[in-house]
This record gives C-alpha cells, structure tokens and sequence, in this order.
C-alpha cells in the first residue's frame, strides 16, 4: 500500500537509551511491513532528533502518530502544541493513540507467555501501566483489564499504576490475594523499557511477586497497530482537525 505520506512515530523520548532502541526497533518492523511507507521517528524530550527537526526536513502529509497507549496529557497538550508550530510545508494529521486495541492484549499474552505465564482461572494479573492524572485515562485502563479477564479467562486482573495515581503494584498484589489467587503476575502496560517499568519490576519483588513479563517492547502486533492507525487517520472524516501552517 502506497500513502505518499510520511508516518512520524511520535516518543516521548527518556535518559534510558532502551527507550530509544525500542522505538528504532519499532520504526524498522513497521517499514518491514510496508517497504513504500516513509517512516520517521521524533521525540518529545530527552532523546535526537525532536518532533520540530524532523518537521523541518520533510514535505508532503504527514500522519504523526503518539507512541503512547492512553489519551492523556501529552496526546491532549505537548503533541498538538508541537505538532502546530511553523511548519509552511506541511501538512500534518495527528492519528489517535495506540490503546485501546485488541492487538496491545496479543501483545500482553505473548509477553507474559514469554515468562511462562499462561491465562488460567488460577492466576491473576496485575495489569501495570504509567497512570495519569485523568481520571478518564485511567478508567479507561480498568475498562482494558476487566476486557482482557474476561476475554482470556484470568482469575483476576487488577490495575496498577507506576505514577501519577493509585493503586500501586502492592495494591493490585493484595486485591489478588484477597481474591484468594496465589498465582501472580505482573504484566507492564508500558511500550518499552525505563524507570517505570523498573519501578514496577522492584514494587513487585517487594510485594513478593517473581514473575513480572516484560514491556510490550517492538513486536509485530505494536507495527500492525501503527500501521492500521495511521490508515484510519487517513479515512478519518474531513471535519476531524488537520493540522497546518
């Protein structure tokens, strides 16, 4: 499939040069899938290039895509903000966030399948993610775990969250336990390794939980969802906002 668009990955970026080597790694599964697409990568903070030194280099529509999994802050704010500064030579479309989606839950099964952890009614899930200050964001988490227990058949899954709100990592583990679910796991809602999901990893060594998966991380199931969601910000309807100078 040929857009003649360039796709932008938009990062929030992060001092842990992880993050950034999940997110190339990203780039490259998505170009792998389409070859005739223009994929390009920018980031928010902390990490090269920045959204604005990408936009300078390119013509033509671009979609920009947020690698984030919730629409919170920076979807809403820091994105929009950059993505509306001067760029005379564009035209540029902000797509809609990664979750929620049936592919971040194959994403989730693999991972925690990755560390021996199989869905079963015996077991329960702490389904670990960033939170946010939205409570809305945050519902919409807990709308994603109570979905992903009923469609996968866990014990339990409980939210936790890394930042921002709670219920911690503890929080979730002892709802489980009250549940009387002794099979824990943990399962980072997060695309990719750093603090938070280091954080999450020590508060579940501390609440006694061994088996933590990893990130989502750049798989097939995360490039698919970039691409479909940057061809349903193409189909979008006209009245939806188009960013341009």
């Amino acid at each position: 499939m040929t857009t003649g668009t360039t796709l932008l990955l938009v990062a929030h970026g992060s001092r842990d040069p992880r993050h950034a080597a999940t997110v190339t790694d990203l780039a490259a599964l998505v170009r792998a899938q389409r070859p005739a697409q223009s994929v390009e990568v920018g980031y928010l903070d902390h990490c090269a290039p920045r959204i604005p030194q990408v936009l300078s280099r390119l013509r033509g529509p671009v979609v920009a895509l947020p690698l984030l999994l919730n629409h919170a802050f920076h979807a809403r704010s820091d994105i929009p903000a950059v993505l509306a500064e001067n760029h005379p030579d564009l035209t540029i479309r902000q797509g809609a966030v990664l979750g929620p989606s049936p592919l971040l839950l194959d994403a989730l099964d693999q991972r925690l399948a990755e560390a021996g952890v199989h869905p079963s009614p015996r077991t329960g899930v702490v389904l670990a993610a960033a939170g946010s200050s939205d409570p809305a964001a945050n519902a919409v988490t807990r709308e994603v775990a109570a979905h992903w227990q009923r469609l996968r058949g866990w014990g339990a899954v409980e939210v936790a969250h890394a930042s921002a709100a709670p219920p911690r990592v503890a929080d979730a583990v002892a709802a489980l336990r009250a549940r009387g679910l002794a099979d824990i796991a943990v399962a980072p809602y997060l695309l990719a390794p750093g603090l938070l999901p280091d954080r999450i990893a020590a508060e579940a060594s501390a609440a006694g939980v061994d088996t933590v998966a990893a990130p989502l991380g750049a798989t097939p199931e995360l490039a698919q969802l970039l691409l479909r969601r940057h061809d349903q910000a193409l189909r979008a309807d006209t009245r939806r906002t188009v960013l341009a100078a």
